[in-house]
């Protein structure tokens, strides 16, 4: 009868069994509501109206979708300009961006999700799941004719809360400020970023589990591929692949369903392409070391937990209010409200950011000091942004969210990040 009752569960309850846990709050989905009910001045949000128009008409931007939400309600959600110059296609409020890095912040929650559930601790060392990281070398010596190099024994290993907050001196290979580190990685052939390539996590992270250390795990802040490594982590420890981990433990359970690693070509009309300016005018992106078409085409196999998912102002803006509302969201809880609080905590000192920002588990946090300065939100808004110019914010002392997403690379004398945060705190008004 057991064994009838264990198989039962397994054919037919399986899916529930990794499921999230339902909560005992419920909040309400996000939707639309009148800005004054919550708050906000509608004749001052006019203000980021007018900002966008004005970017877009001077060329700063081809295209931007902006949305600001307060407790609870988007209270903005607009679209201006172009999705696609060349071809004339409008950009809409639902088209669906690349958010590279922001990625990070998704892949953080996963791992923490699994924390939760008593999988590792957070002092552990990776090599305990990945054996390929164990006796990790810092980089002593370099030679730019061959690119070979020496190494000295790292002083410790590299832990998971290493990896989490970008001190593990782990490097980023082709975008690394470290010629040197450029040079060694693509001679080992890590992929970095994105691809079309038919290669996955596991093949890349183990390449680069060979390669030498920035410095001493734990000595610096050096932004890096560390959450490449937690999304095959994240793979070792539950058994699922990374992408579909994602779909049925976030993706699912919050209603995010235009966040994905890749899409079918039926979405190709909605994926905003990445554009630069020639000549003054917004031209498609070329192919370079990656193809900007990555989540439409190619082997669609590598999953990169620091910069390869794509998602919707809307669908980014559900996950930033499952974190105000402490790890839950209509009724489904991803994290407690004290993990959501070990999160948020400065995990990295005076390493990150100076005396206005730290940096958590997941996000940069403001500071009292940052709070101060004015412009970039209370005391413990966190943010975020991404390598083809998007941007995101949440501050949990007046339950802001602003989100803002554009598709650029290359110089484009865009002020729009810096301008719309500031102009969405000034339309408060209660």
């Amino acid at each position: 009868m057991n064994r009838f009752i264990l198989l039962f569960m397994i054919l037919f309850l399986g899916t529930d069994l990794t499921a999230q846990t339902k909560s005992i709050q419920k909040s309400p989905v996000l939707e639309e509501a009148s800005p004054e009910s919550v708050g906000i001045s509608t004749e001052r949000l006019a203000r980021i109206d007018q900002m966008c128009e004005d970017a877009v008409a001077e060329g700063q931007v081809p295209g931007i979708v902006s949305l600001v939400a307060r407790d609870g309600k988007i209270v903005h959600w607009k679209a201006y300009g172009m999705a696609e110059n060349e071809k004339n296609r409008q950009l809409k409020r639902d088209d669906i961006f690349r958010i590279a890095s922001q990625t990070k912040a998704i892949t953080s929650t996963a791992v923490m999700m699994l924390w939760e559930e008593g999988k590792f601790r957070l002092d552990d060392p990776i090599s305990k799941y990945i054996p390929e990281f164990k006796n990790p070398q810092v980089l002593n010596s370099f030679k730019y004719s061959d690119t070979t190099w020496t190494g000295i024994p790292a002083s410790s290993e590299i832990t998971i809360r290493h990896l989490l907050t970008h001190t593990s001196g782990i490097g980023y290979g082709v975008i690394d400020r470290d010629e040197r580190m450029k040079m060694i990685y693509q001679k080992a052939g890590v992929t970095d970023l994105f691809t079309t390539e038919n290669i996955t996590i596991e093949e890349s992270v183990k390449k680069l589990a060979k390669l030498p250390l920035h410095h001493h795990p734990g000595e610096k802040y050096t932004y890096s591929e560390g959450l490449d490594v937690m999304g095959y982590f994240i793979e070792v420890v539950s058994g699922m692949s990374f992408d579909e981990f994602l779909k049925t433990r976030i993706f699912d359970p919050l209603g995010m369903g235009d966040t994905r690693f890749y899409f079918p070509e039926s979405n190709a009309d909605r994926l905003v392409a990445v554009q630069h300016k020639v000549g003054g005018d917004w031209k498609k992106y070329p192919v370079t070391f990656y193809d900007t078409d990555y989540p439409v085409k190619g082997a669609k196999t590598f999953f990169s937990g620091g910069a390869g998912l794509s998602s919707t102002a809307k669908d980014y803006a559900i996950f930033l209010q499952m974190y105000l509302n402490g790890g839950e969201y209509n009724g489904v809880r991803l994290l407690s409200r004290t993990t959501v609080r070990s999160i948020m905590g400065n995990q990295t000192g005076e390493l990150f950011g100076g005396s206005e920002k730290y940096y958590g588990l997941a996000f940069g946090v403001v500071t009292p000091e940052g709070q101060d300065k004015s412009g970039i939100g209370s005391t413990g808004t966190f943010d975020w942004g991404g390598y083809f110019n998007t941007q995101y914010f949440a501050d949990p002392e007046e339950n802001v969210i602003g989100i803002i997403m554009k598709q650029t690379q290359g110089p484009t004398n865009d002020q729009t990040g810096w301008k719309f945060r500031q102009l969405v705190f000034q339309t408060i008004d209660d």
